[in-house]
């Protein structure tokens, strides 16, 4: 943060922008520009590890980057892990529908009173109501970046842009917002960066000849949660809890969700069947240390999928095309009846070899850097060469 002196700015770029003309605009410029303020908003869990290399490329690139995170699962015990520096801005209110709807207002005016001092040029999230609503009313040009298309939308509120990866239709663009496209899924974005830690099991008390099972619960709280995930992890537990030679790693969602877990399986926790980390641990670490994940969210999911380590999911809610596409792959299976929890998880040891990315740098991350780079340059002549 802070403030920097104008450079000059050479550059040529393409953004393809998926509508339906299919339309591509090369924008070139050459021009002595004052430095810019991108602001990212980190709304859920997943958004900080997503975030951490975008921001870093931009920060290189001269971009000045103010960083907010909502107090929010675990949000703010990641910006620290991390070592992002971030302001924190409201909370998570609670899964009924009119306590969401309050705290995402609360928030908007509290950011609202924030950006209104700030003036960024450009607003990116991954898909915070509480930015769009502030950007609309402050009229900074926002982008949400998304890969779930069925997350429920603000009515008559549109960010200006959506950046989705490929696999996502062009019918997610429900509100007609300009849509961007990335190659990969969002997990490739920062798996570029993972550097492994052996020292994880030791540190958890988990044994090197254990089987570990890492269980990542449904998000109960979501509007697009469907209890039926549940009724799935509970059948899991229970299966994995009885086999002999296995740990189970579970990975609550919130203090609340963890105190629910706690009380339900007093007994495979006192027994240290099953472990749950007294502090926050590195996602991919986690992963990569396990033998097999079991999820019911797409971003754990995913991650383990975009690893190669054998991944379940029991989420229930309306499946995606990111996920439809890993599924398709062979490199995601999806668990949908309790049948299917004893069939078709396959409790197998699995080799664990250090990942050969040597900071090998993601195209998915290129893109998404040069597109939001093509937009805060250059969204003018975007906005009149594409239209609404």
């Amino acid at each position: 943060m802070g403030t920097g002196i104008g450079v000059p700015l050479k550059m040529s770029t393409t953004i393809s922008l998926a509508n339906s003309e299919k339309e591509e605009v090369t924008l070139t410029s050459s021009h002595e520009c004052t430095r810019k303020k991108i602001w990212v908003d980190l709304d859920n869990s997943p958004h900080v590890p997503f975030f951490r290399p975008i921001i870093d490329e931009l920060k290189k690139r001269n971009y000045e980057i103010l960083v907010t995170a909502r107090d929010a699962y675990q949000v703010r015990e990641l910006v620290e892990f991390y070592g992002v520096a971030a302001k924190i801005v409201g909370k998570h209110y609670g899964k009924h529908i009119a306590l969401k709807a309050l705290g995402t207002c609360l928030r908007a005016l509290s950011l609202t009173a924030l950006m209104r001092k700030e003036k960024p040029n450009l607003a990116i999230c991954h898909g915070s109501r509480g930015m769009l609503m502030t950007s609309r009313l402050l009229g900074i040009p926002c982008v949400i970046i998304m890969d779930y298309e069925f997350s429920a939308e603000m009515p008559l509120v549109k960010p200006d842009w959506l950046m989705v990866p490929s696999v996502v239709s062009e019918g997610a663009n429900k509100h007609g917002s300009r849509i961007i496209k990335y190659p990969g899924i969002k997990e490739d974005v920062y798996l570029s960066k993972f550097q492994p830690d052996r020292t994880m099991r030791k540190r958890l008390g988990i044994l090197p000849e254990d089987l570990l099972i890492t269980v990542r619960p449904p998000a109960t709280e979501a509007h697009y949660h469907n209890p039926e995930a549940e009724r799935l992890l509970a059948a899991s537990l229970c299966r994995f809890a009885g086999e002999s030679g296995t740990r189970i790693l579970l990975l609550p969602r919130n203090k609340r969700q963890e105190a629910e877990l706690r009380s339900t399986w007093s007994q495979g926790l006192a027994s240290g069947k099953i472990v749950i980390p007294p502090h926050v641990e590195d996602g991919l670490n986690v992963i990569w240390n396990s033998d097999l994940v079991i999820s019911g969210g797409g971003t754990m999911n995913r991650e383990a999928a975009a690893m190669g380590v054998p991944v379940y999911s029991i989420f229930r809610g309306k499946i995606g095309a990111v996920d439809h596409y890993l599924a398709e792959q062979g490199r995601l299976v999806l668990i949908e009846t309790a049948e299917d929890v004893q069939s078709k998880i396959k409790a197998v040891r699995r080799q664990r070899s250090t990942p050969s990315l040597n900071g090998a740098s993601s195209p998915a991350l290129e893109t998404i850097v040069s597109n939001i780079i093509s937009i805060v340059e250059f969204k003018t002549v975007v906005s009149q060469s594409i239209g609404n």
